[in-house]
């Protein structure tokens, strides 16, 4: 809606639908990506690039690089065994440069803001590709996303205006573009540990911040006979995980459902 982008959007068509939390902390918080049996590769491993908002270039060198380590290991007769020369050789070849040019980025705009951190971070990218160091060294990410909410009593409500079906839609109407389907009688697959914590917590102190976060609309917090209760409509997940991501106290885990069910999108 801002006057530098809407026009790009008036008069255009809603035609799908979809959402993904991105994994942007970056050099620095890439998982071990190999276990007996199997590797993590691409968006799973962490492999953004933050700054340029990219990531299938490094997903298509990851996934090359776990096909030339693993026809190695299967020339070689080995089996059943974990080929771990995909994590020791990840950060010597291209994804691994790409990333550490610019690990600093991320910590830098968290810990100074929007106009300071990237002025820094630019800084760092220039003096990284220039040069090859940086001033800052490696930063470490001060703190998780669930531990930076902070209590609503810190803030005040944000007045959104309603979707005008026109420019701005509501979620339950593009979730329906997504595609999205589950069997209702399966386990739901959003697993609340402790609905008591939920309530107090989630809802006393942060005062449901899932029921905005979520781009699908499957949190509620619904009020009957004076008393409000947790409602997962898990039928509506996109899948894009930042409830588990987000949730203040951890308390909620998203395990895949059954069938591999979920969104579908046509066009990926």
């Amino acid at each position: 809606t801002h006057p530098a982008i809407r026009g790009t959007f008036e008069g255009g068509k809603r035609l799908s639908y979809g959402a993904r939390a991105i994994t942007e902390g970056g050099y620095q918080s890439v998982p071990k990506l190999t276990f007996p049996g199997g590797a993590l590769i691409g968006c799973s491993a962490g492999l953004v690039n933050v700054p340029r908002i990219k990531g299938s270039h490094n997903a298509v060198l990851s996934g090359m690089l776990a096909a030339e380590k693993l026809a190695a290991a299967i020339v070689s007769g080995r089996s059943h065994d974990e080929v771990v020369e995909i994590e020791t050789d990840w950060r010597k070849g291209d994804i691994g440069r790409d990333l550490k040019r610019v690990r600093n980025v991320k910590p830098l705009w968290s810990k100074f803001g929007t106009a300071l951190g990237v002025a820094l971070g630019g800084l760092d990218m220039w003096t990284n590709t220039l040069f090859g160091f940086s001033f800052f060294g490696t930063l470490k990410h001060g703190k998780t996303d669930a531990q930076s909410l902070e209590p609503a009593s810190q803030h005040k409500p944000i007045a959104y205006p309603k979707p005008d079906g026109v420019l701005t839609f509501d979620r339950l109407s593009s979730v329906f573009l997504s595609n999205t389907n589950h069997e209702e009688d399966q386990p739901v697959h959003l697993q609340v540990k402790d609905m008591g914590l939920q309530k107090s917590s989630e809802l006393g102190i942060y005062a449901g911040p899932s029921t905005r976060y979520c781009p699908a609309g499957v949190y509620e917090w619904v009020e009957k006979d004076g008393d409000k209760s947790f409602v997962i409509n898990a039928q509506n997940c996109v899948h894009c995980k930042t409830c588990d991501i987000k949730d203040p106290n951890q308390n909620i885990n998203w395990v895949p459902p059954q069938g591999g069910e979920g969104p579908v999108y046509p066009n990926m």
